[in-house]
């Protein structure tokens, strides 16, 4: 009769000892997944500068989702952002993508806050590692003619 009692309170020990554990174990892993839940949401929007202004003849620009966009019956009273204004836009680190009526290509504003793009675009698209957008074409692909801008800076 004894031996049982000390076995039951024996098992009854072990057993709060392995929840208790198991509790203290989910606890730190739900913390865990929290605090990185929190780092991803306090990452703050960088202020990224579009440079259009090369663009000649003046057109209109869009962001998706960031920006008026350029699709509107009257490009005259739109408020679509122009390409003869420089623009700083909010953006948090992530894809995006430059529409123009004659273009489009998507850029990424990295972790640190820098614009980075395909280096296929290098001849049309700069600022690659700046917070710097700078959009120097009016037509992003190969073409044998003269390039729409001076080589030298």
């Amino acid at each position: 009769m004894v031996s049982d009692y000390l076995s039951i309170r024996l098992y009854s020990q072990i057993h709060r000892t392995i929840l208790t554990s198991g509790c203290v174990a989910l606890s730190a892993l739900i913390g865990f997944a929290a605090s990185a839940q929190s780092r991803e949401a306090t990452i703050s929007p960088y202020s990224i500068t579009i440079d259009a202004t090369s663009i000649v003849s003046q057109s209109w620009w869009t962001v998706p989702g960031i920006t008026p966009s350029i699709w509107t019956s009257d490009p005259e009273s739109s408020d679509a952002y122009r390409t003869s204004e420089l623009r700083v836009l909010e953006l948090a680190p992530g894809q995006y993508k430059f529409i123009s009526f004659t273009f489009d290509f998507p850029f990424t504003v990295t972790r640190e806050g820098a614009v980075d793009f395909s280096h296929t675009l290098d001849q049309c698209v700069g600022g690659r590692g700046t917070s710097t957008l700078i959009i120097r074409c009016k037509r992003t692909y190969p073409y044998g003619g003269e390039p729409e801008y001076s080589l030298t800076p």
